[in-house]
């Protein structure tokens, strides 16, 4: 008797463990589509509905030849901005570009596009003492397509009848190493990026470790990737663990209302280094735009 219920004691720990494997491989060929709504009263002039797609940590990931699905994905959106948030090529010496710049490159006969560094990016455009003039290539080649980068910059624009305001941040690497928690304020930003005007403004910024700056500098709408969801997702908890080595981060792959400020970080759409996620599938990004409603006094 106590044989057989070792048995199947065995027998169903190995079926979890093939349902996990299942499920991580499942995971690492699928994505899907996650779709929020936020609403600004500093939108009021907006003449209908703006749909913003939100594309972030690539890590030169294929979904289907020359990424088919995902590019149809994007377009069965019809968006009318859409937004990069980084690390959509993977920053190793001779580790080629060629699969983010081929979907990239083709977004800007959709609508305008605007891209903000990751930390892959960044490291390639600093060190070209390892990675010679792979980024200026690769920028130049997407901004032949039409494709805007915005390094530390600002543009305002124009559209559906109203202004948005959109940001490109790019903090120093050093917020990236692991175990260490860089000192980044609101006046660090404003030092990089000015300070936001009235109009409503959305932030680009890949680390959401420093969500508490990107917010009192003043940011409307706060859109980061860089954490993959966290790896792992636990059920009511969110993401397990940082790039950096910390756990369970406030900010992992998630919308949230701060206030009248929205926050929404990607789990992003590869991986690289670590191939595994759990309960957490990778995702494009749409987002409905809207005024907020006025009410009658």
């Amino acid at each position: 008797m106590n044989n057989i219920l070792i048995y199947i004691c065995v027998a169903i720990v190995l079926i979890a463990l093939l349902a996990v494997a299942a499920e991580i491989r499942r995971e690492l060929h699928f994505f899907k589509v996650t779709r929020y709504h936020v609403t600004s009263r500093k939108l009021s002039g907006l003449s209908g509905p703006l749909t913003i797609l939100f594309l972030s940590d690539l890590h030169n990931w294929k979904y289907g030849e020359h990424n088919e699905r995902l590019l149809s994905a994007i377009e069965n959106e019809h968006p009318d901005l859409i937004l990069i948030g980084g690390d959509m090529l993977v920053g190793k010496k001779e580790t080629p570009c060629d699969i983010a710049l081929d979907l990239v490159r083709k977004l800007p006969s959709l609508c305008p596009v605007y891209y903000a560094n990751g930390n892959h990016e960044q490291r390639m455009k600093e060190e070209t003492e390892i990675y010679g003039n792979v980024y200026e290539v690769y920028k130049r080649k997407l901004e032949e397509s039409g494709v805007i980068f915005l390094e530390n910059a600002s543009q305002r624009i124009k559209i559906k009848d109203t202004d948005i305001s959109i940001s490109g941040l790019e903090l120093p690497c050093s917020v990236y190493t692991k175990f260490q928690k860089a000192q980044i304020t609101e006046q660090t930003i404003s030092a990089m990026l000015g300070e936001p005007d009235d109009y409503c403004t959305v932030l680009l910024a890949h680390n959401p470790a420093y969500m508490d700056a990107y917010l009192k500098w003043g940011a409307d709408i706060v859109l980061s990737g860089h954490l993959h969801g966290g790896l792992i997702r636990l059920p009511l908890i969110g993401g397990a663990v940082t790039p950096q080595g910390f756990f369970f981060p406030k900010y992992s792959g998630e919308m949230t209302r701060e206030g009248d400020q929205t926050v929404i970080v990607s789990r992003g759409l590869g991986t690289h280094t670590i191939n595994i996620r759990f309960l957490n599938t990778p995702e494009l990004i749409s987002i409905q735009l809207d005024a907020e409603p006025s009410y009658p006094l």
